[in-house]
């Protein structure tokens, strides 16, 4: 089965942009949730990431510095009620 290398990994520290090591998420802001992904509940900085509209309740994430593909940001799917999942 898939198994996504920093899912269940959390260890203190910072996750970069793996094209151009642009500093991203904090393990600060890691949860445990059931998609096959590490999750957070925010990025380092505002500027970490840059988003697009992808559909009503997500958001299309790319690297702040670089462009990369990052994923989605999931809109009111975060640990606490009203926030959000990247």
């Amino acid at each position: 089965s898939f198994s996504e290398l920093y899912k269940d990994h959390f260890k203190p520290g910072i996750y970069v942009c793996s094209q151009c090591g642009h500093p991203v998420f904090s393990s600060r802001s890691k949860y445990e949730h059931s998609s096959p992904w590490p999750a957070f509940t925010e990025t380092i900085r505002e500027d970490s990431v840059t988003k697009m509209m992808e559909t009503l309740t997500a958001y299309k994430v790319l690297c702040g510095k670089c462009g990369n593909g990052l994923g989605h940001e999931f809109l009111n799917d975060g640990p606490e009620e009203g926030s959000s999942r990247f």
